[in-house]
């Protein structure tokens, strides 16, 4: 006789299959990036190019009085600035289209202080339009720094200046060339050739961008897409939070407190990664008597450390030389630090280890943290803020490099966390203690060789997610 109850037994274990299967991801908690975000900050490093009449002055900042004659690059090559940036690892390139003293490298009709008045290449000269081109044979990405400060606009201080401004965008951002990744704001606001300020538009100007270069990331002290760092020195908040309370500030005097720039705000309503801009020489624009000057590697790598590696995105300033390339010094510089980089990086010491911990299911089991696919993440059941996962290695790994990346299309949560290895003698030993993680964590610890690592995570803001945990050792840059 057939059992009545087995094709019952039969569709529960279905069931039972399907929605184990089926679990799923955690609900995206608080402020999450736009795709354009995330992509912005999976570029990691970017290269800034100073550039313009201050090149040849010597200055840092313009007078706006300069004859348009000034700027006369010998050489200019921006295929040259794109190939150092591509064999540096770099993935975009920004021009300071437009700094504070008001030249414009491309022919702006919106401005009679540009390379169009200048002897250069007879007046037919156009930065913007070589540079946009170089990126995208080199396939890198372009960016623009267009200054709301102009000190030599005559209506500059008055009301018909947001609307000149918003026309000096319109001429770089309206498609003449091409994708615009990133639009940097500065927030100067100083006198104008009358000795008055301007109260800038804010929201006209992004509104600007957005509807001339919707894919763009706007850069400023308060975002929208972005936020600066508070700081030049290159170094990134400890704690850092990618969300950031932006009602009642605005770019400039009115932005929110360096330290708050500095780490964000946990929990706050609005996505505004950090960018940590800092030059590879001590002034912005080039000037020979840096040379000498240029950043060491070590230098570099501990910028790096202290970007990238607290959740930031690295915007490190190289400027060209009043040939118009970039020195030799700082390509040869910029080589070094990617090879310093290549050799840190080469060898994920977690290859191999076995991964365990509680899990939210089998699409989010322990293991995916050791998957190279950001898509494949760890997470934990709603509700569970802490929790544990440790790798056991098949023979001692010796490290000292750390490297942690949350899942944050679904939101930034982790707010503490502490390391610890097993150590070939068998005693368990803390190697650090710290607290946001972000899209990249590095954390520095001391040279040591472990049999196991565990990773407890003390602190979330909602059910943590990992998409990847990784181990390197790093012999050029120590710090015992």
């Amino acid at each position: 006789m057939k059992n009545p109850c087995r094709p019952c037994l039969s569709f529960c274990l279905l069931l039972c299959l399907v929605a184990a299967c089926t679990v799923r991801p955690p609900e995206p908690y608080g402020a999450v990036p736009t795709p354009q975000q995330l992509a912005w900050q999976q570029m990691e490093m970017n290269l800034f190019c100073h550039f313009g009449p201050n090149t040849f002055t010597g200055a840092e900042w313009g007078t706006g009085t300069e004859p348009e004659d000034i700027f006369c690059p010998t050489d200019l090559d921006c295929r040259q600035w794109t190939a150092v940036a591509r064999a540096a690892g770099f993935k975009g390139v920004i021009i300071t289209a437009k700094h504070h003293d008001g030249f414009c490298l491309w022919p702006s009709p919106e401005s009679l202080h540009t390379v169009a008045q200048s002897a250069w290449r007879e007046g037919n000269g156009d930065v913007l339009r070589e540079l946009s081109d170089a990126c995208s044979a080199d396939g890198l990405k372009f960016g623009v720094y267009i200054s709301p400060w102009d000190r030599n606009d005559p209506r500059y201080g008055t009301p018909a200046y947001n609307g000149a401004f918003v026309r000096t965008l319109e001429s770089v951002l309206g498609g003449a060339y091409g994708p615009v990744f990133e639009q940097w704001f500065d927030g100067a606001c100083g006198e104008g050739p009358t000795g008055r300020r301007q109260v800038y538009d804010w929201p006209l100007f992004n509104a600007t961008v957005h509807r001339l270069q919707p894919d763009a990331v706007i850069f400023s002290d308060v975002g929208p897409g972005c936020r600066w760092v508070g700081n030049e020195a290159g170094c990134a908040g400890r704690t850092n939070w990618s969300t950031l309370e932006v009602e009642g500030f605005e770019p400039g005097a009115g932005s929110p407190p360096v330290e708050v720039l500095n780490g964000g705000t946990p929990g706050a309503s609005h996505w505004a990664a950090a960018e940590t801009d800092v030059s590879i020489r001590p002034g912005w624009f080039w000037r020979a008597s840096e040379t000498d000057r240029v950043k060491s590697v070590r230098e570099l790598l501990k910028i790096y450390y202290e970007s990238v590696g607290r959740n930031s995105l690295l915007l490190l300033n190289v400027p060209p030389d009043t040939r118009g390339r970039i020195d030799a010094v700082d390509s040869l510089r910029l080589l070094e630090f990617r090879a310093a980089l290549d050799d840190i990086f080469a060898i994920d010491l977690a290859s191999g280890a076995s991964v365990s911990g509680d899990s939210r299911g089998r699409r989010f089991i322990p293991a995916n943290i050791l998957s190279p696919e950001y898509d494949h993440y760890w997470a934990l059941p709603d509700g569970q803020t802490t929790g544990t996962l440790m790798l056991t290695f098949p023979e001692p790994r010796t490290f000292n490099r750390v490297m942690l990346q949350e899942y944050i299309p679904l939101g930034q949560r982790i707010a503490a966390f502490h390391i610890d290895i097993l150590t070939p003698e068998g005693d368990w030993r803390q190697i650090a203690r710290e607290t946001t993680v972000g899209y990249k964590r590095i954390v520095l610890t001391p040279t040591v060789t472990a049999t196991a690592l565990r990773l407890t995570i003390d602190q979330s803001l909602s059910c943590p997610t990992l998409s990847r945990l990784s181990l390197f050792n790093d012999k050029i840059y120590c710090e015992e």
